[in-house]
């Protein structure tokens, strides 16, 4: 059987790490190098959070975010009013692509460099999907054992359902910055006429945009982001894996691109859940969110173990509805995946209690 990943080489994690480091530069640092402020902290749910806070001329306080207080952070802020970033950005990808990291495909990347320009980032937005799961084996620092790949982005936001550390001001015309790429997009339509949350080619169908966003009392009408320009379409459960989150850099032979990202654990557990939550049409899908699942959970099961049961403990503590689809889920993990350790751990703890 083929194993769930391969470690990458240190030479291609040291290239990845650098990477990261000069794409947090060039993304943040070209932001506040001109403007007098300073960074502060805040606590947000037990995690600490770095931004950069100045005064508009009208005297108006404004917030940027910068990002989780990591190494990289830190020696993000010490750089303050460095230029020279971003002109090391195409030559670092190129290097951490030949030393073993996993690219994104060029036009994948120039959408998702083209909502990074637009601000769609630094406003809250995160990637999530197949290209989220891409990213967490550079991040992670493996080779994924299955080299499934998908023509569709998604994307989430916490619109109105959840109050995320990330800021809800800035204002990102992220369905200007589709429309601009001139590629073709455009957003669908839904029930009477409405735009959902989602956009693509007419002649391409497969390459589809999706913007999610956590449900919010219940409702599933699409939500239109008045900041974010695009609308978003609410789902079931998103709330879990955007309560934490994490940043990651996307090589491409043309650049970098920095995003957000859920935590890995809760990403992967997530998977497992909605896997609970889908039946009969939706079998396909499913085993797709089990199989991410799976490989996510054989790392985090050797390297982020503890930040793993923490974050299966929240979900088991959110109430009946979610322990039970939950369990569905766990049990098809592993079955399908019986070699796999995690998959028997989170069986056991998802058990009833008597």
């Amino acid at each position: 059987m083929k194993p769930f990943f391969t470690e990458l080489p240190l030479s291609a994690q040291t290239a990845y790490a650098q990477l990261l480091e000069a794409s947090l530069g060039a993304e943040h640092l070209r932001s506040v190098a001109d403007l007098s402020g300073s960074f502060n902290a805040k606590t947000v749910k037990g995690r600490r959070y770095w931004y950069f806070q100045f005064t508009e001329p009208s005297g108006k306080l404004r917030q940027i975010y910068v990002g989780p207080d990591t190494a990289e952070v830190h020696r993000l802020m010490e750089r303050k009013g460095d230029p020279g970033a971003s002109a090391a950005l195409v030559p670092l990808a190129r290097a951490s692509l030949a030393l073993g990291c996993a690219a994104v495909l060029p036009r994948h990347y120039r959408v998702l460099r083209r909502l990074a320009d637009y601000g769609f980032f630094q406003a809250g937005g995160l990637l999530i999907g197949t290209h989220a799961f891409l990213a967490y084996g550079n991040m992670l620092g493996v080779r994924w054992g299955s080299s499934e790949r998908t023509q569709d982005i998604d994307f989430a936001h916490a619109g109105k359902a959840v109050s995320l550390l990330l800021p809800g001001t800035i204002e990102a015309k992220a369905g200007d910055a589709i429309t601009s790429l001139g590629m073709g997009f455009l957003p669908v339509s839904g029930l009477a006429g409405k735009t959902g949350g989602a956009w693509l080619i007419p002649n391409e169908p497969e390459f589809r945009l999706d913007f999610l966003t956590p449900r919010h009392r219940g409702a599933d009408k699409p939500f239109a982001h008045p900041q974010l320009g695009v609308t978003l379409q609410p789902l079931p459960f998103m709330e879990y894996s955007l309560q934490a989150v994490e940043q990651a850099v996307l090589p491409s032979a043309e650049g970098a691109v920095l995003v957000n990202l859920p935590d890995p654990a809760r990403y992967a557990l997530h998977k497992v859940l909605i896997a609970g939550e889908r039946g009969g049409a939706f079998r396909v899908k499913a085993r797709k969110d089990l199989a991410q699942a799976a490989h996510l959970l054989a790392v985090l099961w050797l390297w982020r173990r503890e930040s793993l049961t923490d974050a299966l403990d929240d979900l088991l503590s959110r109430g009946r509805g979610w322990q039970s689809r939950f369990r569905r889920g766990a049990h098809a993990l592993r079955q399908g995946w019986p070699e796999l350790e995690a998959a028997s751990m989170v069986v056991e703890r998802s058990a009833p209690r008597r």
